[in-house]
């Protein structure tokens, strides 16, 4: 009976408190008179001797509020009492959630004490049976979710591999500067190239293309793409384990955030405008549109919903650890940025993109972020939705450039404009940065900050991308305000993605490198180091879990769910290089890439495969394609292999004939 009653105790809100923990077992059990098994005095003892003097107030006033009954003593052979005591410890840290972590080895701790002293008691509390253990249960899952850590994953939007100060850049970054010296950067760590396909891997912890929310033929995926139904989300995932789990900023996730498990949610829709939003919601319900000049701009208010949804955490829900997932929209195209931001890089890029790009690359060779020849231009490869040059110049100024050209082929008119682009983009993730250190602030106010993992990234790489939508360009509007429609370009691009070829879209590597910073103050104790291991938005959710004692589920909705690609990262945050994969797979907008050890395969569009040894060449200057065609089938031959398993798993809960209506070209989206 007891064990019953405890597994269902433990399992109800009422039976969190030790209070309650009493009440509800003594209710079940049909146990009311059982305080009058012992004298008060002996309550209070026992709690001393287990090291808890919090239980004596709380066994206290649960004697007092049973009805004042009166004392009895019964006495028990030793025998008997060790054999009932080590039986209710058991049912006790039985009854308690395998996922607790630290708490079952709390529950230990304290049942052994309780055995022990239970041989040299001269007593057997019933009451200790029935309330003493259900209580200790319970306080034993609280501490354990107080113990487990905190986690932020922090994403920017088409943010380069070297704008971060700490990545090389000369922007002005002393929050991710800080969080990187206390912390670990990752220097070999990737993305998909794109928002959504991005977002799915991070969330889901599966390649984009398994659950159908990135193109590939005869999947039905793509960025409209519905995942399977066993394709949960994090914060799902977290739930089992006790935490509680929040979203500020960018979406672009199939179905309503609540539905994926967040508990509160702030979302920015509208993708064109910083200063004036047509399109956002609060827990998935349509806001008023932000009015013009109302002193709004997305990057202050998506940190601010955040700050303020860690404020109601502690107010409402304090001990109970947390997901936080911080999406900025930023540095992502149109160029808004705040007056006061601009200001600080006035001039700053006079120079031109060349320049830059051989500052930062000196800067990252020097810690060792890279081991590779500071990669040449790309002046031909553009998206192909962009703009063509002739329109761009006369919608936006001659002094646009549409291509990646020498500095020095440039005009004067383009000299004197194309710095004003990046200067945007400088103070656009200047803010960023600053609005990140509010939110490290608020953990910081709440005394969770050195219990919180903290994951930095980008989505992709910087964006080559040129068009103009939202609510137009208007050239007489002062660059970077809310009139305006400007991006970087595949100039400014590549220096941003600094030392690699390429930018967001494509699978060479600038288009898919991202810095991680991961800081964890309680967890890591190497401070400022670099992490070579290789490494992919898919090891993200393994890393989580873990770090939360969550488990990988087997079942969702009844439907089997296949192992997760992904790795866990914690090893690699005690020593370097302990975390192997066997492979990294990459498909979007028809580019093709696979690495598997130091070589990589990579093919823009329907381009020739080009080869890479990635252990000398990062920056892929020297294509080993000709010299190496038996490396170059292998390798396609394995790309095309996990394709097909891909796409397998990707239809296998599709009706017949649905997945093949999607073999056609990739959409021409941008987001």
């Amino acid at each position: 009976m007891i064990m019953n009653d405890l597994t269902h105790l433990l399992g109800t809100e009422e039976g969190r408190g030790f209070r309650g923990g009493i009440a509800t077992i003594c209710r079940h059990s049909g146990l009311m008179g059982i305080c009058a098994y012992f004298q008060y005095w002996n309550i209070r003892g026992i709690s001393r001797f287990l090291g808890i003097p919090k239980f004596s107030r709380n066994f206290e006033d649960s004697a007092k509020k049973l009805g004042g009954l009166r004392s009895s003593r019964r006495r028990w052979t030793q025998g008997r009492r060790h054999w009932r005591i080590i039986l209710i410890c058991r049912t006790a840290i039985s009854a308690l959630n395998p996922n607790l972590g630290g708490g079952g080895s709390c529950c230990r701790t304290w049942a052994g004490r309780l055995s022990f002293g239970c041989l040299k008691s001269r007593f057997f509390l019933l009451l200790v049976e029935a309330g003493l253990i259900a209580g200790l249960a319970s306080d034993c899952a609280r501490q354990a979710a107080v113990t487990k850590p905190n986690i932020v994953v922090i994403v920017a939007d088409d943010m380069g591999f070297s704008d971060a100060g700490c990545y090389g850049g000369e922007i002005q970054t002393p929050n991710l500067d800080r969080m990187a010296k206390s912390g670990l950067r990752f220097t070999c760590f990737y993305n998909t190239a794109r928002c959504w396909s991005s977002r799915a891997s991070l969330l889901t912890g599966y390649y984009a293309q398994q659950v159908r929310r990135d193109e590939l033929p005869g999947s039905g995926g793509g960025v409209d793409g519905k995942r399977p139904a066993w394709a949960s989300l994090l914060p799902a995932m977290l739930r089992p384990a006790g935490y509680r789990s929040y979203h500020s900023g960018k979406w672009h996730v199939d179905g309503p955030v609540l539905a994926g498990g967040f508990d509160h949610s702030y979302c920015v829709n509208d993708f064109d405008r910083y200063f004036n939003p047509k399109e956002h919601t609060a827990d998935d319900q349509p806001l008023p549109p932000v009015k013009p000049e109302s002193g709004y701009y997305s990057t202050t208010a998506i940190a601010q919903h955040a700050i303020d949804m860690l404020a109601g955490h502690q107010a409402e829900h304090r001990g109970q650890p947390f997901f936080l997932y911080l999406a900025f929209l930023s540095p992502h195209f149109p160029l808004h940025a705040l007056p006061e931001d601009i200001a600080l890089y006035k001039d700053r890029y006079r120079a031109g993109w060349d320049a830059v790009r051989q500052e930062r690359y000196e800067r990252m060779k020097e810690p060792g972020i890279i081991h590779c020849d500071l990669s040449h231009l790309d002046p031909d490869i553009i998206p192909r939705w962009n703009l063509p040059e002739q329109e761009l110049r006369e919608r936006i100024g001659s002094g646009e450039a549409g291509h990646a050209v020498p500095w020095k082929d440039l005009t004067d008119e383009q000299r004197d404009f194309q710095p004003i682009k990046m200067t945007l983009h400088a103070a656009m993730i200047h803010r960023m940065d600053i609005e990140i250190g509010r939110v490290l602030g608020q953990l910081k106010t709440m005394g969770v900050l050195d219990n919180t993992v903290i994951f930095f990234l980008s989505d992709n790489g910087a964006s080559a991308e040129q068009i103009i939508r939202g609510d137009g360009h208007d050239r007489n509007a002062a660059p970077g305000s809310a009139g305006t429609f400007l991006s970087i370009g595949p100039g400014w691009s590549s220096a941003a993605n600094t030392p690699f070829r390429l930018h967001k879209s494509w699978v060479h590597e600038g288009g898919i490198s991202t810095p991680l910073i991961v800081q964890w103050p309680n967890g890591i104790s190497a401070h400022g180091e670099l992490r070579h291991n290789p490494g992919h938005l898919i090891d993200l959710a393994p890393t989580i879990l873990e770090l939360a004692g969550a488990k990988w589920p087997e079942t969702v909705h009844g439907v089997s769910v296949p192992p997760p690609p992904g790795k866990s990262l914690v090893p690699v945050f005690t020593l370097d290089g302990s975390v192997a994969h066997d492979y990294f797979w990459w498909f979007h907008d028809g580019n093709r890439a696979i690495r598997v050890g130091d070589w990589k395969l990579v093919a823009d569009h329907k381009k020739p495969f080009e080869l890479y040894d990635l252990r000398t060449d990062r920056c892929e200057s020297h294509n080993l394609a000709a010299d190496n065609p038996d490396k170059v089938k292998e390798l396609e031959e394995a790309w095309t292999r996990h394709m097909e398993e891909f796409r397998a798993l990707a239809t296998q809960d599709l009706p017949p004939g649905q997945a093949a209506k999607n073999d056609r070209e990739p959409k021409n989206q941008s987001d």
